[in-house]
């Protein structure tokens, strides 16, 4: 696991190219205020948090798949990661983010029209 990137993966980067093109600046893996978390892209002062999860890591219901080597383990993990990703998207709520959470295989065109479309209501 130690391998893994924590940022910077390959989908991140996509998404981010894009909407710095479109003139968007943001910072990259930031600690979020009041949390011991991080978000992949955050633009502090709208207060948006975005999320690139990865299939595995984050158990996407259409790629995410459990290794067949200590299952058990893998599956508590895995369930760990969902519920923590939940309780990031519940307290930023209620600090007044708005979340944006996209899987690694969505299209980074899509995921960085649908955060412009968000960004545009404060630009």
């Amino acid at each position: 696991m130690r391998k893994q990137r924590r940022k910077d993966t390959a989908p991140e980067i996509a998404i981010r190219r894009i909407l710095h093109s479109q003139g968007y600046r943001y910072r990259v893996d930031f600690l979020l205020p009041d949390t011991r978390r991080r978000a992949d892209l955050v633009f502090t002062r709208c207060k948006v948090a975005i999320f690139v999860d990865g299939c595995f890591w984050h158990s996407c219901p259409m790629h995410g798949t459990v290794p067949k080597t200590n299952t058990k383990w893998w599956v508590e993990k895995l369930a760990r990661n969902v519920e923590r990703d939940r309780d990031t998207d519940r307290l930023l709520k209620e600090a007044g983010w708005i979340v944006l959470r996209f899987w690694e295989h969505e299209s980074p065109q899509a995921a960085a029209e649908e955060v412009a479309a968000v960004l545009t209501r404060f630009y």
